[in-house]
């Protein structure tokens, strides 16, 4: 049974840039329609095989609206980057029959994801499809510094999604800048490409499942993720074209207020969560 939905302010943005100015969101190099409903953002992410759902993980509203669009969406599969393949095997038919036991199974609190409470809303949502997990464990990720990306992820699959390609110049170093800030200017300069090279290997696997799900089930498949993975301009649809071109992307992508950075289909704006500066123990 769908789950009704609420009205939220929707921005479309026919795959056009977003930046924050002011207390609008404007889109680059492309017009958009403001106050759309949730409904019609839910009937344009339904003409995709794979549809990513961005969210920023600890704003609870962000996770209600993701769990009305898979109730609408009704997808045959969800990837999680919040699991590891391990973890997700866990979830049963009949363990997804009581999501409110699944924080203790997935042993969630251990995880250093947000509480469960916020994304059980998305589980219960998704009781009838297929999960998998796409999370990238941190002594994979650390692994990945000293062996390389494409050897983490295996030779043959960087190759069929890219990951064997390297950045332009002028691209490798927005990431390297985007990276430092968003760990408050505090990382060394040298570990800046290795930072960017996980994220493009956490990208990469989650297309890897998504791809994996849609050919083993058909679609839609649903990601949950963050927005820095969902984005058009250098997250997993990069990743997903490549490999699968034939294969329809949309993504969702969730402000707070005003503020997202990247390229999306259809952006929503949702009040932002009151929270401590991440960067005060810096200075």
């Amino acid at each position: 049974m769908r789950i009704p939905f609420r009205r939220h302010a929707v921005s479309f943005i026919a795959r056009a840039a977003v930046s924050s100015v002011g207390s609008a969101i404007f889109g680059l190099g492309g017009a958009y329609a403001q106050s759309e409903t949730v409904e019609q953002a839910a009937e344009i992410l339904s003409a995709a095989d794979i549809v990513i759902l961005g969210e920023t993980h600890d704003n609870p509203e962000h996770h209600r609206i993701q769990a009305r669009l898979i109730s609408e969406l009704d997808p045959t599969a969800v990837v999680w980057e919040m699991l590891t393949p391990s973890q997700a095997a866990l979830l049963t038919p009949a363990e997804l029959e009581s999501p409110e036991t699944l924080g203790d199974l997935l042993d969630w609190s251990a995880s250093g994801w947000p509480e469960f409470a916020l994304y059980q809303p998305v589980f219960e949502a998704a009781r009838a499809a297929r999960h998998l997990g796409a999370m990238v464990p941190r002594d994979k990720a650390r692994a990945s510094m000293q062996s390389g990306i494409v050897a983490s992820f295996g030779t043959r699959d960087a190759e069929v999604f890219g990951l064997d390609q390297p950045l332009a110049e002028a691209e490798q170093m927005r990431r390297e800048a985007d990276q430092l800030s968003a760990h408050c200017d505090a990382l060394p300069q040298d570990l800046l490409p290795a930072m960017v090279d996980i994220q493009r290997l956490r990208d990469a696997s989650l297309a890897r499942a998504a791809l994996q799900a849609w050919n083993e089930v058909g679609g839609p498949v649903v990601i949950v993720t963050g927005n820095g993975h969902a984005r058009l301009d250098r997250g997993v649809p990069v990743y997903l074209a490549q490999a699968a071109p034939h294969v329809s992307v949309r993504v969702l992508g969730q402000a707070e207020g005003s503020r997202i950075d990247g390229t999306f289909d259809v952006v929503l704006s949702a009040d932002p969560v009151d929270r401590p500066d991440p960067c005060a123990a810096f200075r």
